[in-house]
């Protein structure tokens, strides 16, 4: 059992919804973001969806891509993500840790070395958004091999043919991306969400945790009552970007958690 399936059986015994808090590694500079993320668990995150930045992105708004350009400008690299990581893990050994990125540094670092470089960090998962399921061999069987959930996004345009593979060697949570485009394009609405999450869960016992769109604790809650737990990104990071103190942005955290958490 990693982390992420820890989690989601601690909140299932205590009926509640998950949230994830999504932040780019690095941004603005690596001690600032080691600080929010440091913070995120007592701001009542419950899992930690740590970016890792990348010149070319694919799935990211502009908020979060102009998030790892200043992070990439710092001279943020996987290596002092994994960092950021292993930093975060000597005080705390429970929070799961998702690395979020892209497979071109993993394969140039080297799938076999990442692999046991991240475990060794204690990252517990990974989403890597541009291995298709076709792809599986490259990474995601590896990455289970080496204890470390493998996550996969399902969207508006995963049909029921699809689906199955999507959701193949998928494990932790599936994450549900609940608009078509890109992050913080616009905004997730339970109504529309709410049926496609129990298509999903129909085929699947893993959580379904839903993102993109989810910017407020009101949203954080209507979105949670019809999954498993929601994700927010964009929001927070526009926070950091506008140079908000620490405590603000962990503030600002606290009541999406506990929107998430209503839920």
């Amino acid at each position: 059992m990693t982390r992420i399936d820890a989690k989601f059986a601690a909140l299932a015994e205590k009926g509640q919804k998950a949230f994830v808090s999504y932040i780019m590694g690095g941004d603005p500079d690596m001690a600032t973001s080691l600080e929010v993320m440091k913070g995120l668990p007592r701001a009542g995150v419950d899992i930690i969806e740590l970016g890792v930045p990348f010149t070319d992105p694919m799935a990211d708004g502009p908020t979060i891509q102009l998030a790892g350009q200043r992070a990439l400008e710092g001279g943020m690299t996987l290596q002092k993500t994994l960092d950021m990581a292993a930093e975060f893990r000597k005080d705390d050994d429970t929070t799961p840790i998702v690395l979020m990125g892209y497979y071109n540094p993993i394969y140039s670092r080297g799938v076999d070395k990442f692999l046991a470089d991240a475990k060794a960090a204690g990252v517990d998962g990974l989403i890597v958004v541009d291995l298709p399921p076709e792809e599986d061999d490259e990474l995601c069987i590896p990455a289970q091999k080496a204890g470390l959930n493998f996550i996969r996004l399902a969207t508006p345009t995963t049909d029921n043919k699809r689906l199955p593979k999507v959701l193949q060697n998928t494990s932790g949570f599936v994450y549900y991306v609940s608009v078509t485009g890109v992050t913080g394009a616009s905004e997730a609405q339970a109504a529309n969400v709410g049926p496609e999450v129990a298509r999903i869960k129909a085929a699947t016992d893993i959580p379904v945790i839903v993102g993109f769109g989810v910017n407020t604790p009101e949203k954080a809650q209507a979105i949670a009552s019809v999954a498993d737990g929601t994700v927010v990104g964009s929001a927070i990071v526009s926070k950091i970007a506008a140079g908000e103190p620490v405590a603000d942005v962990l503030a600002f955290v606290k009541t999406l958690a506990d929107g998430a958490h209503r839920g």
